[in-house]
C-alpha cells in the first residue's frame, strides 16, 4: 500500500510543479515595492525597453535599479556609413539618454563589452564569472532577464537565446560557495542567491503576472525615442537629431507597439520565486 502512494505522488509531482510554478505570485505586489535593489541583464542597449515601464514604476517608488548590458550592440545598423566603434559609443549614449528619462542614474549603468552578435561564441565561463561578480557584489533582491523558457527552451534570437541563459547560470553559479571562490576568498565576496525573477520577452501562455503601467506610459515612450539609432530613419541613415515630425513618428511607433489589456498598457512577466536551480520548471 504505501509503494502504491509513492508511486501515486511521484507521477503526480510534475503536475504539481506546473500548477504550483503557473500559479507563482509575489506576496506583495510589484507595484508596492520599494526598497528592493533590482538587476537586469540584457543583450542589448535597448533590451530593457521591454520593462521601461515597471522600471520607471520601481524607480519612482524607491527601489534600486542596475542595468547590465553584455554587448556593445555594435553591429545594429543598416547604416553603410557608421563604424563598430561609432555606432557602439552612440548606442551607449542613447541608453544613457534612456536612463535619464526612467530617473535611474548613469552610474547603475554596466556594459560588459562584448561584440554584438557573437555572444553565443564567446568564453562562457568568463562571462558567467562576470555576471557572478557583478550578483555577489550588488546582491539584488530581484533579477530582471529574457526569459529561458519554462520547461522547454524558449526560442529568442542569437544574443537574447544566449543572454537568457547567461543570466540564469549566473543566477545559479553565485549562490554556491565553492564556484568562483576567488571572488570569495581573494575578493572579499560573499556567495549570494537571487530569490526573486521577473522574466520578460517569454511565451504568453507563461506569463503570471501583469503591470499596469499607465502611469509611466510616457515615460516608456520618451525613453523608447531616445534609440534613434535603431528604430525609424536612423536605423538605414543615423543623425542625432530627428525632425520634429520623425521624433513623433518614432514616440508613436514606440506608443503603438505597448501591449494593452482591460484598456491599460501594460507590461507581462513570468514571475518565479525560488531556488535558481528551477528556474525553468
Amino acid at each position: 500500500m504505501k509503494k502504491m502512494r509513492f508511486a501515486y505522488l511521484v507521477a503526480l509531482l510534475p503536475a504539481l510543479a506546473l500548477a504550483q510554478g503557473s500559479e507563482q505570485k509575489p506576496e506583495v505586489p510589484v507595484e508596492k515595492w520599494t526598497g528592493k535593489r533590482i538587476m537586469l541583464i540584457g543583450a542589448h542597449a535597448d533590451d530593457d525597453a521591454m520593462s521601461h515601464g515597471t522600471l520607471a514604476m520601481l524607480q519612482a517608488h524607491g527601489n534600486q535599479i542596475h542595468i547590465v548590458t553584455l554587448t556593445t550592440g555594435n553591429v545594429g545598423t543598416q547604416d553603410p556609413n557608421l563604424s563598430r566603434t561609432q555606432l557602439a559609443q552612440i548606442r551607449r549614449q542613447e541608453e544613457l539618454a534612456a536612463l535619464v528619462e526612467l530617473g535611474i542614474p548613469g552610474e547603475h549603468y554596466i556594459n560588459l563589452g562584448y561584440d554584438d552578435g557573437l555572444l553565443e561564441f564567446e568564453d562562457r565561463k568568463a562571462v558567467v564569472e562576470r555576471l557572478v561578480r557583478l550578483i555577489r557584489t550588488i546582491r539584488p533582491d530581484v533579477l530582471l532577464a529574457f526569459d529561458p523558457g519554462r520547461r522547454y527552451q524558449r526560442w529568442h534570437k542569437s544574443d537574447h537565446r544566449t543572454a537568457a541563459y547567461l543570466a540564469a547560470d549566473a543566477a545559479r553559479a553565485a549562490m554556491w560557495r565553492l564556484l568562483f571562490e576567488g571572488q570569495i576568498l581573494q575578493e572579499g565576496l560573499k556567495e549570494y542567491m537571487i530569490s526573486e525573477y521577473l522574466f520578460y520577452d517569454g511565451a504568453r501562455e507563461d506569463e503570471n503576472i501583469w503591470i499596469d503601467i499607465s502611469e509611466f506610459a510616457e515615460k516608456r515612450v520618451n525613453a523608447g525615442a531616445k534609440y534613434v539609432s535603431q528604430f525609424g530613419p536612423g536605423w538605414r541613415n543615423y543623425k542625432p537629431i530627428l525632425s520634429e515630425a520623425e521624433l513623433k513618428q518614432l514616440k508613436e511607433s514606440v506608443r503603438s507597439a505597448m501591449r494593452m489589456k482591460d484598456g491599460k498598457p501594460i507590461e507581462a512577466f513570468r514571475y518565479y520565486k525560488g531556488l535558481p536551480d528551477s528556474i525553468g520548471k
